[in-house]
């Protein structure tokens, strides 16, 4: 059976077992090969089926006409292909009376194979009369052909149990403890305890060197985060303004503190590919001084901080900008992922990149052009493990987010939610609901490994988006991170052995610690909860 339908199989079994739900069941299919034949429309089409007959076949741009859409989330998806061009960026947009979404998924199309779009869009108001188009972003004279095209409604509710279901499967387990005696009698009513120590989902947030000295703010970030990453202290143009004069002061000082504390930490850049944070006298190089230069940045840094850092951002932003590819030719990347590695074989190398998962109106970072460049790399014979996406956001679309994320996932990486933050033009209030809603999608999806926030606190302020006023006092966004933290941990669990000496819960993955008693023997366990679809068995005797 195709994995995609056990999956879905057993979401099914979930929700009848625990929430009586009859709605639809999300389906995470998805795919970034071409085919020379469509797949079948995801959930039969949806509400699509009913609307054959407002399909609109014109080449330069198929439409469907719909008619009295509620206020849903929605998720779409289709497969496209073109002729006379060999391949273009076809993007699917929607029209409403209220309005307009000019893009809700897009597709790097071919001539002469199919191409799978995915995304989706949220209606805050229902409409009695909606266009869906597809159009070639670039203009080009190509002729569009749409096959399997599919659109499920969800209520917000909907959307929600689905997400939970997802988290109880993947982020959960349950788990079993089997008292006895020493000659293996069942222990009836035996006291337990239950606490976790640690959770096995990464959370952190960006740090700055503010917090080097500053008390409060470390046992405000220490209570919530248990991973952190540099927001600038690493990076080129800091560690050495000028030539051959580096500074790694602060880099150091930050990492002492994440390491006596035991943060997972993030290294982030080794080079940035935007001319504006390049270091003025490095955009003044070119040929082999140039390359002089970045040979020395990779040893340096890389042998300064080797088994320091779990990950690193190796060529940051490289799809929209270009620095060192103009100057070294198109192979830099390759060479710098190459020579990373093998500076630090234990980190995970990754791509991190804005606008693949906030928006499909950006035609630079596409999901496409993502998975392309990925692919292009490995088969140059790069090891690259991880999957970094940014995540700022304006104003989040959750469909759009989770299409992006299950087509990223068929490569079967870890992605890291690395950036997240909601803009500043938008009201605090607001930030903290869009923040809820993007923080969900991310920790609901099976293949996303960590989230990362971009809220290092500065006198001044932070990036996009604060936490805490500067007497860490939380500000709305603050209040959000901490419910889902809570809701996202497992609370102390105490009860007793049932008639077989047993006791289960359902825990999220971690550490934990068990503590059993039995009239006047007591006995403790450490448990480490790892992922699994089966139920975790544990035999502890007094």
């Amino acid at each position: 059976m195709h994995f995609s339908l056990i999956f879905l199989c057993a979401l099914g079994l979930l929700f009848l077992l625990t929430n009586s739900y009859d709605g639809p069941l999300y389906d995470s299919s998805a795919y970034t090969e071409c085919k020379v034949h469509p797949e079948d429309p995801l959930y039969n089409g949806g509400i699509l089926q009913a609307y054959r007959k407002f399909y609109i076949s014109d080449a330069s741009s198929p439409t469907f006409m719909l008619h009295n859409l509620s206020n849903a989330f929605y998720t779409f998806s289709a497969w496209v292909m073109i002729e006379g061009v060999g391949s273009t960026l076809v993007r699917a947009s929607l029209r409403t009376e209220h309005a307009t979404f000019s893009c809700i998924g897009s597709v790097i199309a071919k001539q002469g194979c199919w191409s799978f779009l995915k995304g989706g869009f949220v209606l805050d108001l229902p409409s009695d009369n909606s266009i869906l188009y597809f159009q070639d972003y670039d203009g080009k004279s190509s002729n569009i052909s749409v096959a399997s095209a599919s659109l499920q409604p969800f209520s917000e509710e909907q959307w929600r149990l689905n997400q939970q279901a997802i988290i109880n499967r993947e982020r959960k387990r349950f788990v079993t403890v089997h008292v006895s005696n020493l000659h293996g009698e069942r222990l009836v009513g035996a006291s337990i305890n239950i606490q976790q120590i640690s959770k096995d989902f990464p959370i952190g947030s960006a740090i700055a060197a503010t917090i080097l000295g500053n008390l409060p703010y470390q046992s405000w970030f220490l209570k919530r985060f248990d991973a952190a990453v540099f927001e600038n202290e690493l990076k080129w143009y800091v560690t050495e303004p000028e030539p051959g004069k580096t500074n790694y002061t602060l880099a150091d000082q930050m990492l002492e503190f994440v390491r006596a504390n035991q943060i997972t930490t993030r290294g982030h850049n080794i080079f940035w590919e935007h001319l504006k944070y390049t270091p003025p006298w490095v955009t003044k190089l070119e040929g082999t001084e140039l390359q002089g230069a970045v040979n020395s940045r990779i040893s340096g840094l890389m042998d300064r901080y080797r088994e320091e850092f779990i990950h690193w951002d190796v060529n940051n932003e490289m799809l929209h900008f270009d620095f060192y590819e103009q100057r070294l030719g198109p192979h830099a990347t390759l060479e710098f992922f190459k020579t990373a590695h093998q500076a630090d074989p234990l980190a995970t190398l990754f791509m991190n990149e804005f606008n693949v998962v906030e928006t499909c109106n950006d035609a630079n970072s596409t999901v496409d052009d993502y998975v392309r460049r990925l692919r292009e790399l490995k088969e140059g014979g790069v090891t690259m493990d991880g999957i970094g996406l940014e995540g700022h956001f304006t104003v989040p679309n959750p469909p759009f987010i989770r299409g992006v994320l299950d087509k990223l996932a068929t490569l079967g990486l870890p992605i890291w939610l690395t950036e997240i933050d909601i803009s500043q033009t938008i009201d605090k209030q607001t930030q903290a609901v869009y923040l809820e809603q993007v923080m969900r999608e991310g920790f609901s999806h099976p293949s996303v490994k960590g989230l990362m926030l971009w809220t290092a606190l500065d006198p001044k302020g932070c990036y996009q988006m604060c936490l805490t006023d500067n007497n860490f006092n939380n500000l709305p966004a603050g209040d959000t991170v901490d419910k889902l933290l809570e809701e996202w941990q497992t609370r102390r669990v105490e009860g007793v052995t049932d008639q077989l000496g047993s006791f289960s819960f359902h825990g999220f993955l971690g550490e934990y610690t068990i503590m059993v008693k039995h009239g006047n023997k007591t006995k403790n366990l450490s448990l480490s909860l790892s992922g699994g679809h089966e139920t975790r068995f544990v035999n502890l005797q007094l």
